[in-house]
């Protein structure tokens, strides 16, 4: 069976790591008890939270996908809405009925792809952003891709981090994990769509792939 590389520091059975990237968190002084509402569209937003402001649990969070939305409750927070389709503009559609006459704060990495926030001051949601963590090219780095294996794009941090360390070839096949990272990756590069945004739907997808 040929390789999988799953760009993401999680540990699945065989499944090949490649951390392309490391995520840094940004503490932050704010005071978490002057909103009614957290988005949380990543699991790192939750831990960077969990660094310096532990008050973040009081507040109800509206989760972009099941799978954020079972670390928040497992870190011990609220999960007031999971988002049904895991994809950022389509999530704030979703949030638009839900966080009227509410202030919200949207906890975020230093980058971000979608366009979450102008959606939602389009409908005049009261939406404010706090950035808690940033992500960083693993520069030390020195695995090596073997020919004929599928690669797992997380992110489009993982896809820069990759493209800078690595050059494609016709042997490889890409899976991204949705929509929204699929935007970043190489327009020479055909990939797949996870059908869900997780890192468990695109470990099934790219072994249906390696059969």
């Amino acid at each position: 069976m040929n390789k999988i590389y799953l760009l993401s520091n999680h540990k699945y059975d065989d499944i090949e790591n490649l951390e392309v990237f490391k995520i840094e968190y940004i503490p932050s002084m704010v005071d978490l008890s002057l909103y009614d509402a957290l988005i949380i569209t990543s699991k790192n937003a939750i831990y960077s939270l969990n660094s310096f402001n532990n008050d973040w649990k009081d507040i109800p969070s509206f989760a972009i996908a099941k799978k954020t939305a079972e670390v928040i409750k497992k870190e011990g927070g609220v999960v007031e809405f999971t988002g049904k389709t895991g994809h950022g503009n389509d999530f704030a559609k979703e949030l638009i009925p839900l966080l009227r006459n509410k202030k919200v704060l949207y906890v975020r990495a230093l980058k971000v792809a979608s366009n979450l926030v102008n959606l939602l001051k389009d409908y005049n949601i009261d939406v404010e952003e706090l950035i808690t963590y940033k992500t960083v090219c693993n520069k030390s780095l020195n695995a090596k891709i073997e020919n004929y294996s599928t690669i797992i794009f997380t992110s489009p941090s993982s896809i820069n981090c990759f493209f800078n360390k690595y050059s494609w070839n016709d042997t490889l096949k890409a899976i991204v994990i949705g929509k929204t990272t699929g935007k970043y990756m190489p327009d020479d590069i055909k990939y797949e769509i996870s059908s869900e945004t997780s890192l468990e739907e695109c470990i099934k997808l790219a072994k249906r792939l390696t059969l």
